[in-house]
C-alpha cells in the first residue's frame, strides 16, 4: 500500500467522527432560529397596581 492510499484511508476513517463532532457543535446554533417565535404583537395581562403593603409588613416584622 502506498503512502497516499494509507493517508486516504486514515482520512476516510476520521471523516465520520469529524462530521459528528461538527454536527454536535453546530446543532445549538442551527436550532436558535427555529426556536424563536414570530415577532408580532403580544397581548399582556394588565399590570397590578403597587399598594406598598410589603414594605409595611417588612418594617413591622423587624420590630417584633
Amino acid at each position: 500500500m502506498t503512502l497516499f492510499a494509507a493517508q486516504t484511508l486514515t482520512v476516510l476513517r476520521l471523516l465520520p467522527r469529524a462530521a459528528l463532532i461538527t454536527l454536535l457543535l453546530a446543532a445549538p446554533v442551527l436550532a436558535v432560529p427555529m426556536a424563536r417565535g414570530e415577532i408580532g404583537t403580544t397581548i399582556d395581562a394588565p399590570k397590578m397596581k403597587k399598594k406598598g403593603m410589603g414594605f409595611v409588613l417588612m418594617i413591622s416584622l423587624q420590630r417584633g
